[in-house]
């Protein structure tokens, strides 16, 4: 499934929720079922600065696509997280780097989140871009090595 799939999909969703407390009570939902990472994930490392709550992020490439895992002390912020993992988890670092997440103004989250957390999930975003940019390099630097 593409980028675009996936957030067409998630932005579905959204659309047959009525108001925003129900909104609010589908991302808490998606954070009650994100899995619980022990405090060894919840290392410095990981954790995204600036953000309202702690919020940690992890990425792994597997062959030539990425994959993301986040965790949270807050479940909005994790419920948020699992929405970016669901969009963004196993693909390839070239597709993330250039595609622009249009869902996050479409669905409203910086209209119906406090401007912290709005903010936070921008954070999120720009560490998910950081992630597939270091290892686009990574990948063509090895592609490059086994071509020469």
């Amino acid at each position: 499934m593409t980028l675009q799939n996936k957030e067409e999909k998630i932005k579905k969703e959204f659309l047959l929720l009525k108001n925003w407390e129900e909104k609010y009570e589908y991302i808490i939902d998606l954070g009650k079922n994100l899995p619980k990472k022990s405090n060894i994930f919840r290392s410095e490392d990981k954790l995204i600065h600036g953000c309202q709550s702690n919020v940690w992020l992890e990425a792994k490439l597997k062959g030539v696509r990425i994959f993301f895992d986040a965790d949270s002390d807050a479940l909005l912020p994790r419920g948020m997280a699992a929405i970016m993992i669901r969009i963004y988890s196993g693909h390839f670092p070239f597709e993330i780097i250039s595609y622009k997440a249009n869902f996050i103004s479409e669905i409203g989250f910086r209209t119906f989140l406090s401007p912290i957390r709005a903010n936070g999930i921008l954070l999120f975003l720009k560490k998910i871009k950081f992630y597939a940019i270091a290892f686009n390099e990574k990948i063509s630097v090895s592609l490059n090595g086994k071509n020469i």
